[in-house]
């Protein structure tokens, strides 16, 4: 993996030594009890650059899943779930494709 992020994002301390991937990482970063309400820009200051592992091939900073999130504030763990779902189906960073009634639309 790149030397250029600041952990091995399939490292101990990248993934816990397994490949976790994208919302698992980010919600790992948060305590539900003590973090909450959470303002955005801070925890992306603080977590930006942090490898996220989309999939087996692509990684990326938080902080480009997190230029489609829309709420500037989180009151709850739920409430930062639900925008950073929104925000990994707005960016296209999800490549699951259902079958179903609508296979064009994306689904986490």
């Amino acid at each position: 993996m790149s030397n250029d992020w600041p952990v091995d994002p399939d490292g101990e301390e990248g993934s816990e030594g397994m490949r976790k991937y994208d919302m698992r990482i980010i919600a790992d970063k948060v305590d539900e009890e003590e973090d909450f309400p959470m303002e955005r820009d801070e925890f992306v200051a603080e977590y930006g650059d942090y490898p996220i592992r989309i999939n087996y091939k692509r990684v990326v900073p938080m902080r480009e899943i997190f230029e489609y999130v829309e709420p500037e504030r989180f009151e709850t763990i739920l409430d930062m779930h639900k925008a950073v779902g929104d925000a990994m189906r707005a960016g296209d960073f999800w490549e699951y494709h259902p079958q179903g009634k609508n296979p064009e639309r994306k689904h986490a």
